[in-house]
């Protein structure tokens, strides 16, 4: 088995909060990201999908064809929005790294798993310098 990964990036706003909440319970869970205004994210995507190369091609997938279905089916819906707002593989949900990571997952699995040669196999989800998810389904 072999692995493939695919690195993007694009820049996202977001406030976690719990609308039952008042602010002062909102910010002792969530803090700054609870603030009012949003806050913003330079956010780096690592697709990772996993197969067996093909004996024609050596790939398992073609690398641009990967980037650009990432580009088509994510970045473009997600690049300079807000997350709360603008996305509505997000509406209703709580915009954490992890349930953006989830979402994500979503919206590319039936993409790359509709040629059979591959799975999906991890969504990392790098939020800051610091922090990051990773999903594998």
């Amino acid at each position: 088995m072999v692995y493939l990964t695919r690195v993007e990036h694009f820049n996202a706003a977001h406030k976690l909060s719990n609308a039952s909440w008042t602010a002062e319970e909102n910010y002792a869970v969530y803090g700054k990201c609870a603030n009012e205004n949003w806050h913003g994210h330079n956010y780096e995507l690592h697709v990772t999908i996993k197969g067996t190369p093909n004996p024609e091609t050596g790939f398992i997938f073609n690398a641009k064809t990967l980037g650009d279905l990432i580009k088509d089916v994510i970045v473009e819906k997600v690049d300079h929005r807000n997350l709360n707002l603008d996305v509505a593989f997000m509406k209703g949900k709580f915009t954490s790294a992890e349930n953006f990571a989830i979402g994500i997952w979503n919206e590319l699995l039936p993409h790359i798993e509709k040629d059979s040669t591959v799975k999906l196999h991890c969504i990392k989800l790098v939020e800051t310098p610091k922090i990051y998810v990773e999903y594998f389904g």
